[in-house]
Parts: C-alpha cells; sequence; structure tokens
C-alpha cells in the first residue's frame, strides 16, 4: 500500500480514470491508482476535490492536514472503524493496568534512547557511559513506581540525560543544548517535532482502524483535543525512528544549514521547501524499512507493519486485562 505526502504549496489533488492525481502549480502532475493509496498527509496550501474526498471517505483512506511547517491541524476519516465494545472496555482500564503498562513502554523507551547514544558514540570522541549509567538507574526506579505520575518524573529526568548528551554527539555545526519545541529553536529540534507529528499521526490511524478512540489515555494525562492515547504508545517509537533519522541526516550531511530558515514571528528554526522534502522523503523509507525488533514474532516487517501489530497487542491486552500480552519494541 502507498502513502501520499503532498508538500508542493498550491496543488490540487483529484481523482479521474481510477487515479489520484496531484497537479503541481508548475504544471508537474503525478498520479497513483486509487486501489494502493492507504493515506494521504497534506502539508500547508493544497486543494482536495469534492470527487476526491468522497473516494477517500468510501475506501477508508485517511487524510491528515498539517500546516506548511508540519504542525498537525486535524483529519478526514470515514466513520466504519468504530467498535463500541472495544472502546467501552478501554474507558474502564484500572489505574493498576495503565501504570503497568506505561512502565514497560518507559523502560522501553530509555533501552532504545541508550541504544541510540552508543550507535552514535562510536564515532564521537565523547563517551557516553556517564549519561547511560545515569539513564538505567533511573530506568531501574520504575520498578518501584506504583503511579504513573512516579513514572513519568523518572523517565523525564532520563529524557534531560539523554538530550543533553545527544548534542554532544551532533554535528557541531548544528547546535544543540536540549529539547524545545513550539516553535523549536534549532534544526535538531525542527526535525525531531516533525518527525514526531507524522509518527503521531500514523499511531492514532493505526489505533483508529482497531476501533480504539485515541483520546482515551493511559500514561499522560488527558487533554481536551489531543490524542493522549496516541502520544503515550509512541514514547517506545521516538528514539526509534524519529532522534535516529534526525541524527543520521544531520550527521551524514543530508541536510545543512541552508535547508532550515528562522521564522521571523516566532523565531522558530524550520525547514525550508527542499530539507522539507528531503526529510520527509527519508522518513517515508524508513517507515517502509524492514526489521526484526518485535520479540513474538519471528520474521521481518517494515517499521510501518511493526506499529500495526503493536496497536493488535495492545488491543488484546485491555480486552484481556493483562499488561504482559503487550511487548514494547526494544532496538538492538
Amino acid at each position: 500500500m502507498s502513502y501520499l505526502y503532498v508538500c508542493e504549496q498550491g496543488s490540487t489533488v483529484g481523482i479521474e480514470d481510477h487515479r489520484f492525481l496531484v497537479r503541481c502549480k508548475d504544471g508537474m502532475v503525478k498520479s497513483i491508482p486509487v486501489e494502493t493509496l492507504e493515506a494521504m498527509e497534506i502539508f500547508g496550501r493544497v486543494q482536495l476535490t469534492t470527487p476526491c474526498i468522497t473516494e477517500c471517505l468510501k475506501r477508508g483512506v485517511q487524510i491528515v492536514f498539517y500546516s506548511a511547517s508540519g504542525a498537525y491541524f486535524g483529519r478526514l476519516v470515514s466513520t466504519n472503524h468504530i467498535n463500541v465494545e472495544r472502546q467501552r472496555v478501554q474507558a474502564a482500564l484500572t489505574e493498576e493496568f495503565c501504570t503497568e503498562i506505561s512502565r514497560k513502554i518507559l523502560r522501553a523507551k530509555i533501552r532504545n534512547q541508550v541504544v541510540i547514544l552508543r550507535r552514535y558514540a562510536r564515532n564521537s570522541a565523547y563517551s557516553v557511559e556517564n549519561s547511560v549509567d545515569q539513564m538505567l538507574r533511573l530506568s531501574g526506579k520504575l520498578d518501584s513506581c506504583s503511579q504513573t505520575e512516579e513514572l513519568m518524573g523518572y523517565e523525564g529526568a532520563a529524557a534531560r540525560v539523554y538530550f543533553s548528551a545527544l548534542g554532544e554527539l551532533i554535528d557541531p555545526d548544528f547546535h544543540f543544548t536540549g529539547r524545545n519545541r513550539r516553535p523549536p529553536m534549532d534544526p535538531f529540534n525542527s526535525l525531531i517535532s516533525l518527525g514526531y507529528s507524522v509518527i503521531l499521526n500514523e499511531i492514532y490511524g493505526k489505533l483508529e482502524s482497531k476501533g480504539l478512540n485515541p483520546y482515551f489515555g493511559i500514561m499522560h494525562k488527558d487533554r481536551e483535543k489531543h490524542p493522549t492515547l496516541a502520544s503515550d504508545l509512541m514514547e517506545e517509537w521516538r528514539a526509534v525512528l524519529a532522534d535516529s533519522l534526525a541524527m543520521s541526516v544531520l550527521n551524514g550531511h543530508e541536510l545543512n544549514q541552508e535547508d532550515f530558515y528562522r521564522d521571523p514571528e516566532t523565531g522558530g528554526v524550520l525547514l525550508g521547501k527542499t530539507g522539507f522534502k528531503t526529510f520527509i522523503g527519508k522518513l517515508e523509507h524508513k517507515l517502509r524499512t524492514d526489521n526484526r525488533y518485535l520479540n513474538y514474532i519471528d520474521y521481518s516487517v517494515s517499521f510501518r507493519r511493526a506499529m500495526d501489530l503493536q496497536m493488535n497487542q495492545f488491543c488484546k491486552a485491555i480486552e484481556n486485562n493483562d499488561p504482559d500480552q503487550y511487548s514494547p519494541v526494544i532496538i538492538r
């Protein structure tokens, strides 16, 4: 199946002869068969025709809308996926269940961050072992937590250590001193913010396809208009997909300072047109890359398929009220 990203400003997406057509302002036309499209991601000033929207709703093709810089606006989906019984079970989850599954996810998140640090330290004179020791000690404290708020406190402390060490491993041309957002103040934060936004909506769509409510969280506090459960289940994927990709494209000089600009209104650092296309293309390629990181299957699957399988595992866990049936992804 295909994912269509449309970020060319002023483009129009229509449908003709069983193909979705993207017409750009410069006259270029790109097309994709309707049977192969799974989702459409729209960035900025892009028009969709009514027949195009209708066909997407009929076929269950999700349409996700972002600003030109990647801020999430909303999505258009059909209602065929709704599973009321599953959502009733989801809404009645106990605090004990939520705490235990959150513990598993955050332990995996910290472990994945450690792998990323060690991976990029191989080509650096900077030693990450002191940071790794701190993070593993904080991870060990998760075992004694009885509430999700405690878990989040230790995870937050580990994240600060992680990002501080990551800043020492990044190309010196891209100065990075820690996580910031809304707006991101440096190229690395700009890349991971965009990456997190796309990954969040990948998970959002997969939750909806399973009949779950993406707004009933298990870890983060519920916020109006925010898909809390999608944020919760994204935690194990942040370092695996977005952080590692941002480090790769910056340290590999696939992007440079000229690919970014500072927004005069917000002061934030954003990707320019060419850099945006490059990073989105790299992220889509990574989502399609096969891996063997899930411990409950003995074959390779793409990262996108792995996320889908994780949503299946989460459904089994909540339906059986057994957090042990959920195994977070852990990279090596």
